[in-house]
């Protein structure tokens, strides 16, 4: 095995499955398997942290679209714009009244948008913490 990892440093020689196997990562999933052993707290703290930092991007992302689009289709100033934005991406409903039809359609396609995004904002968010729980549970079981 350590001509085939001098091989990888080089850069030739291997297939994506055997660096992958090398390295230690699975190509399927992030997730330890059930017949794996828990992952230490400092791993798991890792896993967290890149889950809230993939959650923060998706709603800076998703809000950013939202700020765009009713500055651009409802004519609103910035800071209406970031207000109406917010409260849709959080389920609130909007603030300010939508006076175009292309402002009034941008807005039911972007709550629509939200909701799909909160719900998935929130499973990136519980989806490590729900894995930790399963997986302890099945170890215990074993």
């Amino acid at each position: 095995m350590g001509n085939r990892y001098r091989a990888a440093e080089r850069g030739r020689g291997l297939t994506y499955a055997e660096l992958l196997h090398l390295t230690g990562r699975n190509s399927h999933s992030s997730y330890e398997h059930r017949k794996q052993p828990l992952l230490s707290r400092a791993k798991f703290t890792k896993r967290v942290i890149r889950h809230f930092n993939l959650a923060f991007l998706l709603l800076a992302a998703g809000l950013g679209i939202g700020v765009l689009g009713y500055h651009c289709f409802g004519e609103l100033n910035w800071i209406d714009s970031l207000l109406n934005a917010s409260m849709i991406l959080g389920g609130m409903g909007p603030v300010d009244p939508l006076h175009s039809s292309a402002a009034k359609i941008f807005a039911s396609c972007y709550a629509l948008f939200s909701g799909l995004a909160f719900i998935g904002i929130a499973s990136l968010i519980v989806a490590p913490f729900a894995h930790r729980i399963l997986h302890r549970f099945n170890l215990d079981k074993e």
